[in-house]
C-alpha cells in the first residue's frame, strides 16, 4: 500500500471489543446455546456489529479484545487489572466472541502480551495518515491521548458522542498529551492504578494544564504561577511520590508498537461469509440471525 493510497472519503473505524463485550454482557439478556452454554454477550455483540456495519461511512473495521485480561504491564505492577472479579460467564465468551466476529468478516486483534487499547492506539497511528478520519469506538479515557491528532476521535456508541481533542481539554481540563500524567496523578480505579493521594482532578487539571507533564511540575509550591488549593501539600505528596506516579504514568501511557500482521487494505469489511456464519448460529443457536446481515461474501 503505498501512503495515501486511501485518502479520498475513508473513515477507519476501529471497536474496543473488551468494552463492547462488558456492555452486551450486561445490556444483553442471558442467553445460552443448544449445549447449555451462556452466549448472550456474544450474540449481543455480534448484533451490535452488523449494526454498525450498515451505517454510512463504515467500511472498514478491526476490533480488538483482552483475550487474557493481564498483560505486561501486571509484569511491571502488580496491582495492576487483573481478571479477578469478572463473571465467568463472560469471561469464558472472549475467544466465542472474537471467532464470532470473525465469522462476519471482522479483523480480530486478540491481545495477550498487549491489551487492546494499545493494538487500538498501534492503529490509528499507524494509518490516521492514509484515511479521512480513525473513529475509535470506545468510551475508555486511555485512548484520549490518541485524539490530538486531529484525524483520529473516539466515539462512545452507547451515548452517540464524539470526542476530539477540544473535547479531551474540555472533559479532562488537559490536552490529549496529558492523559497520561493526569491518570497517574488522580487515579484511574478501571486499570488498578491508585494515583497519588489528595492530587484531585482540578489540581492536576490545573498543573498539567500549565506544566503539561509531572517532571515539569515544580516540586517546590512557591514555584507554581497557578493557583491550587492546598498546594504545599500537594507539592510534599508530588516530592514524595513522583517515582510511583511516573510509574503509574508509563501504565498509563499507550503502545504504538504492536505487532499487527494486516495492512489496511486487510481491514476492509467485504460481507459476511455465509456458511462460516451459518455453521456460528447453529452452533450458538442464533437462529435469528441466520438472515440479519445486509451483504453477503459467497
Amino acid at each position: 500500500m503505498r501512503p495515501g493510497e486511501y485518502r479520498q472519503s475513508m473513515k477507519l473505524h476501529l471497536m474496543d471489543g473488551t468494552y463492547e463485550l462488558f456492555r452486551a454482557f450486561f445490556g444483553a439478556p442471558p442467553r445460552t446455546s443448544p449445549t447449555g452454554q451462556e452466549v448472550g454477550a456474544t450474540y449481543g455483540i455480534v448484533t451490535s456489529t452488523l449494526g454498525l456495519l450498515t451505517e454510512p461511512g463504515v467500511t472498514h473495521l478491526a476490533a480488538a479484545f483482552d483475550t487474557v485480561i493481564e498483560s505486561f504491564r501486571n509484569d511491571v505492577y502488580p496491582g495492576y487489572k487483573t481478571g479477578a472479579g469478572i463473571d465467568e460467564r463472560l469471561l469464558a465468551q472472549f475467544p466465542l466472541a472474537e471467532r464470532a466476529l470473525q465469522a462476519i468478516g471482522v479483523a480480530v486483534w486478540s491481545m495477550v502480551e498487549f491489551e487492546a487499547d494499545d493494538a487500538l492506539a498501534t492503529a490509528a497511528g499507524r494509518w490516521a495518515a492514509d484515511v479521512d478520519q480513525v473513529v475509535v469506538l470506545t468510551p475508555d479515557k486511555d485512548l484520549a491521548q490518541c485524539y490530538g491528532d486531529p484525524k483520529i476521535v473516539g466515539y462512545d456508541r452507547r451515548r452517540r458522542v464524539f470526542i476530539d481533542r477540544d473535547g479531551v481539554i474540555e472533559k479532562f481540563g488537559v490536552r490529549p498529551e496529558s492523559i497520561p500524567d493526569y491518570l497517574a496523578l488522580v487515579g484511574d480505579s478501571a486499570d488498578g492504578l491508585p494515583g497519588l493521594s489528595g492530587w484531585g482532578a482540578k489540581s492536576s487539571a490545573t498543573l498539567l494544564e500549565r506544566y503539561l507533564h509531572l517532571e515539569e511540575i515544580p516540586l517546590d509550591a512557591a514555584r507554581w504561577d497557578v493557583k491550587v488549593r492546598s498546594a504545599d501539600k500537594l507539592a510534599a505528596t508530588l516530592r514524595a511520590g513522583m517515582g510511583d506516579a511516573l510509574l503509574y504514568r508509563y501504565l498509563a501511557q499507550l503502545r504504538f508498537d504492536v505487532p499487527l500482521d494486516e495492512e489496511l487494505a486487510d481491514l476492509q469489511w467485504h460481507g459476511v461469509p455465509r456458511e462460516p456464519f451459518y455453521q456460528l448460529c447453529d452452533e450458538l443457536g442464533f437462529d435469528r440471525l441466520r438472515d440479519r446481515p445486509h451483504k453477503w461474501v459467497d
